[in-house]
């Protein structure tokens, strides 16, 4: 018998975790049936009626703003004979009718028709809610972003996030208004990959002067222009090691982490965008529009399946698929009431960025490939995650922990929380 536990070791994990298809099922009921998790955000939904489809690990939800504006989050299944009921991503409905025996659900999942009542014995309740589209059992809603939970009990959503929900009151504070929009499409695509794979990479700072040598040696793949004299990832000490560890890694419980800002990741500047500055101080005061404009952080990543980026403004949504496929889902974030040209900038450098035939993105697909590839080989039976153990610095406040750039201390914070939802399980 072995037990998860022995999986994972302070500085390493076995290689298993990343090829036991028993192992990812017990994740799809013990993470991903727990943990809170991204659904969407309420500006894809703006008006009554209008819904999207995604999923909770491997459960099928729908996402929708009822008649009365409230939004739900929902299984996608009808209570009849349990058929998927809506099977476009998303749109505008003045209901949910099922394809295969027409019953009909309200925008909030609850019965409005059924063919041929009469046929139903005498007494039976036809508006019991578990025959209509189930509610999912908790949801809650923070600065427009919508997340759910598959498990009746547990910590709240503000408990769950801890220090990590400052990222999303920065992206937030970004907007003149105070609010963001998800509504310039998406980038979708799969990798050959387990989900934790891309999770690890967010906040791995070692692998980008490697995997990323084109654009970060000299910027010779592109370079990225956002002020007047425009601004550059390059490594410019020669020093490839050095210059990313300056960046810094924050971990938190929770699984959730961050990474320090690029190097030379300009600022929006005054001279550039003088009324948007000015609307942000007029709002927040000077202080304040100093830090959301010139944010510590790069990549913070909310476990299991979020991250939020402040450079090229855009959430990434990770969908484990099989224990080998994944899919990734890239939205770029819009600054209500922000000019529309630096919107325009944001989406255009996530093109070339975050796409999936980009000139970033596509370096890390390969290392996932490969890493999927390379671990089903008869070679070592453990994964080293060594880089920086024991160097953490605990906070000031002591709610999480310090290291330098490159060190691993992100990765080796999500297994903490990996062990914490696994539990005692063994085979």
């Amino acid at each position: 018998m072995t037990s998860v536990r022995d999986l994972v070791q302070p500085d390493r994990v076995h290689r298993s975790v990343y090829l036991d298809e028993d192992i990812f099922d017990l994740e799809m009921e013990r993470i991903f049936g727990r943990a809170w998790m991204y659904v969407g955000h309420a500006s894809q939904i703006p008006e009554p009626g209008d819904f999207l489809t995604t999923s909770l690990g491997r459960q099928p939800v729908v996402l929708s703003r009822h008649e009365d504006g409230e939004i739900f989050v929902m299984f996608n299944r009808c209570g009849h004979r349990g058929a998927v009921v809506c099977n476009e991503p998303n749109g505008n409905a003045r209901h949910f009718r099922c394809c295969y025996h027409g019953w009909t659900f309200h925008t909030n999942g609850l019965i409005k028709a059924i063919p041929l009542q009469a046929g139903y014995p005498k007494g039976t309740n036809l508006d019991d809610p578990s025959l209509g589209m189930v509610q999912v059992p908790r949801v809650e809603i923070y600065r427009g972003f919508v997340f759910a939970s598959l498990a009746v009990d547990g910590p709240s959503l503000a408990t769950y996030l801890g220090p990590i929900v400052q990222t999303i009151d920065d992206i937030c504070d970004r907007s003149p208004v105070g609010e963001v929009e998800i509504t310039g499409g998406v980038h979708r695509y799969e990798f050959q990959g387990n989900w934790k794979t891309q999770m690890e990479n967010l906040n791995d700072l070692y692998h980008v002067p490697h995997s990323h040598e084109s654009t970060t040696s000299g910027g010779r793949q592109f370079q990225r222009t956002g002020t007047a004299t425009g601004s550059r990832l390059s490594r410019e000490d020669g020093s490839p090691i050095s210059f990313w560890d300056q960046t810094g890694v924050w971990a938190f419980d929770g699984g959730h982490s961050y990474c320090g800002r690029m190097p030379n990741a300009n600022p929006v500047s005054r001279e550039e965008h003088p009324e948007y500055v000015a609307a942000l101080e007029a709002r927040l005061g000077e202080e304040r529009t100093a830090q959301v404009l010139n944010v510590h952080w790069h990549n913070a990543l909310i476990y299991p399946n979020l991250c939020l980026q402040s450079m090229a403004q855009h959430i990434r949504v990770i969908r484990p698929l099989t224990v080998n496929r994944t899919e990734v889902q890239v939205y770029p974030i819009k600054l209500k009431g922000a000019p529309e040209k630096l919107n325009q900038t944001v989406i255009r450098y996530l093109n070339v960025t975050h796409a999936a035939a980009s000139l970033i993105q596509t370096d890390d697909l390969e290392a996932f490939g490969r890493v999927q590839r390379g671990l089903s080989t008869d070679g070592s039976e453990w994964v080293f995650l060594g880089r920086g153990f024991g160097q953490e610095q605990p906070l000031d406040d002591a709610v999480g922990y310090r290291s330098e750039g490159t060190h691993e201390l992100p990765l080796r914070n999500q297994y903490r929380e990996w062990l914490n939802f696994m539990g005692e399980y063994a085979n």
